[in-house]
């Protein structure tokens, strides 16, 4: 029977390019990597490796056989991996944050089931409305939203959503008709400190796309929710998550302005820092939370 550490050994070889270099990697000697390819290419019976006095130059068979023991390597150690995953007793601290509105609605809701399911886990949340530093602040994972900038962070995505403008039916007596999105620089708006530039929209009949500025307005906020208390006061509209106005569109206190019209998708996202090995309770937590909102949105 062929040794399944051969496989390891001699794909640690080829990447490696070179006998002392594939010893180094593997913390073994020389003399041994040469052993096992010996020992292999007799199990098999075909030569996988031609040998000059300046490289290794895989064979057709060796090619192949190279490829099939990378996806066989892989495919092992997944299954190491979810093996001992499905045994483990998360422990330890979980350290989360989010923005405040995306965190009241839903990763804190998902946070109370996913401690129930791990109750020797300690789970510790802030709210931040900017962007935290997941090294220097210590925190496992952050829920963000928007389009990401480029980080040495590692990101997954978790939700698409919508961003809608909105208003209320009061507001918007005696305004002029508004049916494009020119029209939507006649009205007031609550700003966000944070999203200033320039707006694309998609007419949805014929997939046409145009750009306005972002609207000015005289008030500023900083949150989401604190835009959505000023619109339904009645101040001027603003632009804000669909998944923020459910509740409000579906009793009609807020009205969609331009239907006819979408924004671009923006997209709810896991951050963790970028380690050779992702811990456990941050693989677990991120896939909860992929699959909560698949079932409560």
């Amino acid at each position: 029977m062929v040794n399944f550490n051969r496989f390891a050994s001699f794909v640690a070889l080829i990447d490696a390019g070179s006998f002392t270099r594939a010893a180094q990697i593997l913390g073994v000697t020389k003399a041994m990597v040469s052993a096992d390819l010996k020992r292999l290419e007799a199990e098999l019976g075909v030569s996988l490796v031609t040998r000059t006095t300046r490289r290794l130059a895989l064979t057709e068979v060796g090619e192949r056989f190279h490829r099939d023991c990378v996806r066989l390597i892989g495919e092992a150690e997944l299954a190491v991996q979810q093996a001992r995953d499905g045994q483990e007793t998360l422990k330890g601290t979980l350290r989360v944050t989010s923005t405040a509105e995306y965190g009241l609605n839903y990763v804190l809701v998902a946070i109370a089931e996913f401690s129930a399911i791990h109750p020797e886990l300690r789970i510790e949340y802030s709210t931040l409305q900017h962007q935290a530093d997941l090294i220097a602040q210590r925190f496992d994972v952050a829920v963000r939203l928007g389009t990401l900038r480029d980080s040495t962070l590692r990101a997954t995505p978790l939700q698409k959503f919508s961003t809608v403008p909105v208003a209320t039916r009061a507001y918007l007596v005696g305004k002029p008709e508004i049916t494009t999105p020119d029209d939507l620089a006649r009205l007031e708006w609550i700003e966000h400190a944070r999203f200033t530039s320039a707006l694309t929209w998609t007419e949805l009949r014929t997939g046409k796309t145009m750009q306005t500025p972002h609207f000015k307005g005289a008030l500023e906020v900083d949150t989401a929710n604190a835009a959505l208390t000023l619109v339904l006061a009645g101040c001027g509209a603003a632009i804000l998550p669909d998944w923020l106005l459910e509740n409000d569109l579906r009793d009609e206190l807020l009205i969609r302005l331009v239907p006819n019209y979408s924004l671009p998708y923006q997209g709810a996202y896991a951050v963790f820092p970028n380690t050779a090995h992702v811990p456990a309770k941050v693989r677990k937590f991120i896939d909860f939370m992929r699959d909560f909102l698949r079932r409560t949105m």
